[in-house]
This record gives C-alpha cells, sequence and structure tokens, in this order.
C-alpha cells in the first residue's frame, strides 16, 4: 500500500501533522508512507522516522501552471492507494484530484466533498490537553473512540553531530551552560499575532530580572529591525544579558540551537511549535484572533502554559466572530498588558529554571 500524506501551509501544522504520519505508520506498518509539503517546511521534519519520502511542493508550483501540471502528473504516476489531504485547499484538493487514489480523506468542506471519498468534520472542543489540533487530525486515521488512547506528541529529530555543533557555537559567543538559557520569539508571522513592542521588552525585561537568564531572540532576516526595535525598549541592565546577534544560519542550525535552551517564551508560531516538539518548556503569548484552544497543544500549567486576553478580559470578547476579532487585533492587542501575566510569568520560570 502506497500512502500520500498532505499538508501544505506553515511549520505549526507540518509538525501537528507528523502525528498523522506516525499513526499510519502504526496501523499499516507494511505501507510506504509519503509526507507532501512545503520546501521551506523540510529542515522540521528531516530525520523523522514516521514516513518513508518528503515530497517537497515548490513555490514554482504556485506560480507557473505548466510546473504545477508537471508536479501533478508526478504524483498521478506515484500510484497512491490512500490520499489523506490534511490541508483541504485548492492546491491539495488538485493534488488529490490527480492522485487516482482509490481512498481520498480529508476536512468536510461543502465545496469540496465531493473530491473525497470520506471526509471529517472538525470538532470545535478539544477532549483532552492535545488541542483540536491534533485531535481532529487524528481523526482522519482513527474512528473517534479511539482518538483518546491514540493521542501522540509531534516530534522533532537531530542528529548528535547537530547538537554538538550547536553547542559549539553557543560556548563561543560566550554562553554558558550554567547559566539559564531562553529563546524568545520576539516577533509572531505578522503584526496581527505578534505583541505590541514595548509590551514585548517589559516581558523581557521581567525575565533577566527575576532569572539573570541568557537571552536569544527568535526573527527571520527580514524582521531584524523590529527585532532591533523590541531589543532598544529594554533597559539597560537586560541588554547585557540578549544575545542579539548570536542566531543560526539555517532551520536545522536554530532547532539544535533551540534544544539546547531551558525554555521559550513569546508570541504564538512555529517556533512554539518547534519547541514542544523539541520537548523544551514553553509560555505562550496568542494573538488575541487566535482561537488558544485550537493550538494550545498539550499544555498542563507547568512546562506548557498559554495566555490569551480573552483569559482577563473576555468582555471584549462576547458576540464577536473570527473575522471582526482579526480586524480588531491590534486594537485588542493594546490591552493586553503584561501585568495581566506577570505572575503566571513567575510561576513559569520558577518551576522551569
Amino acid at each position: 500500500m502506497k500512502i500520500l500524506v498532505i499538508q501544505q501551509k506553515m511549520i505549526g501544522d507540518v509538525l501537528a501533522s507528523t502525528i498523522i504520519c506516525e499513526a499510519l505508520q502504526k496501523e499499516y506498518p507494511d505501507a510506504t508512507i509519503d509526507f507532501l509539503v512545503n520546501s521551506n517546511t523540510k529542515p522540521v521534519i528531516t530525520e523523522s522516522p514516521f514516513f518513508d519520502h518528503i515530497i517537497e511542493f515548490k513555490d514554482e508550483y504556485q506560480n507557473n501552471k505548466k510546473a504545477l501540471y508537471a508536479f501533478l502528473k508526478q504524483i498521478r504516476k506515484a500510484k497512491y492507494d490512500h490520499v489523506i489531504d490534511a490541508y483541504g485547499k485548492l492546491e491539495s484538493n488538485l493534488i488529490t484530484l490527480f492522485s487516482g487514489a482509490s481512498q481520498r480523506i480529508s476536512f468536510y468542506k461543502w465545496y469540496s466533498q465531493f473530491l473525497y471519498t470520506k471526509t471529517i468534520k472538525r470538532n470545535s472542543e478539544s477532549i483532552t490537553n492535545a488541542s483540536t489540533a491534533i485531535e481532529n487530525r487524528l481523526r482522519l486515521v482513527f474512528p473517534e473512540n479511539r482518538v483518546i488512547s491514540e493521542i501522540s506528541k509531534p516530534k522533532i529529530f537531530l542528529t548528535k553531530e547537530e547538537k554538538e555543533k550547536a553547542r559549539e557555537f553557543i560556548e563561543s559567543n560566550g554562553i554558558t551552560t550554567k547559566t539559564p538559557l531562553i529563546m524568545i520569539s520576539v516577533l509572531g508571522s505578522e503584526a496581527k499575532k505578534t505583541l505590541p513592542f514595548e509590551y514585548m521588552a517589559k516581558v523581557i525585561d521581567t525575565i533577566v530580572a527575576s532569572t539573570g537568564a541568557n537571552i536569544l531572540f527568535n526573527y527571520i532576516p527580514n524582521q531584524e529591525k523590529d527585532a532591533r526595535t523590541i531589543y532598544d525598549l529594554t533597559n539597560y541592565k537586560t541588554q547585557k544579558n540578549i544575545h542579539f546577534d548570536v542566531f543560526a544560519k539555517s532551520l536545522r542550525g536554530f532547532l539544535a540551537i533551540l534544544s539546547l535552551c531551558d525554555t521559550l517564551i513569546g508570541n504564538e508560531g512555529g517556533a512554539v511549535n518547534m519547541a514542544k516538539a523539541l520537548e523544551i518548556p514553553t509560555f505562550t503569548i496568542f494573538s488575541p484572533w487566535i482561537n488558544k484552544k485550537d493550538w494550545n497543544m498539550f499544555e498542563d500549567g507547568e512546562t506548557q502554559i498559554s495566555v490569551h486576553l480573552a483569559d482577563y478580559l473576555p468582555g471584549l470578547f462576547l458576540h464577536k466572530k473570527t473575522k471582526e476579532l482579526k480586524s480588531q487585533s491590534l486594537e485588542l492587542y493594546t490591552h493586553f498588558k503584561p501585568e495581566l501575566f506577570t505572575d503566571q510569568l513567575y510561576k513559569f520560570l520558577s518551576k522551569n529554571l
């Protein structure tokens, strides 16, 4: 049997869908399992033992119809028996259709259900602390009565060489393992997913003042200016502990450095999901328009904690739908002052450092 699992989009989504591959491997040990992801997310699943091949969906396929058609023909040629489409949008709809697989499973959408032999309706409420992101993906593989018993955590696999290289890099920059090391997710993927800069600076000031930890910033090259702005907003004593220019030049390098950190703290996004997959404690600050229950995976109140403005000021969210919250996110963020969650942050730091 040949099985194709499709999960395009962001790193968090791809990591969450590795549990589908793991579940399939357990359910069909003799099957060949291929995992289709966008090229930029490939590094987070390299070395994973839960599938046989990574199929890359390249950027050019989105912009070049000829290239996309050639790719779709390759999918057809592979002769998959079973396709699980965890993405469920136009590109993955086409891939599923062209696959010619006899079994095609995805989440229910009224306009695409006819493309699949089976569709699963997402549950809006979680039944475990795994989050709906995990539970709903397992529903693509197992019947409802097996979801709880089959819960598993996404995992990232690093080689000994990668970890050792990261350790040498950290030490060469004067960072000692005798002092706690904290990764700060200073920026979200967009402004609507980013705590106001001055608030993030206060969070970092609080962390350093209470722990004396060394601080690393997680940001991508085109975010350097904004990351520098946050650095400049922290106080002078805090800046002594921030190693602003210590960062990896690749995603695998970042993962290896992250694996050496004691905790990750900051905006919800891919970095949080990567930290969890490396079993690093996280303190996550959710955007006001994101539904926390969808992505607060394996929250336990100790090693995995998340905060959301709705936890403190629920009246701001009454009778508002996601679309409205998204349009008001920047305004809502002004209410999300660090003082609201400082006590929880102190508690988290005391338990994990």
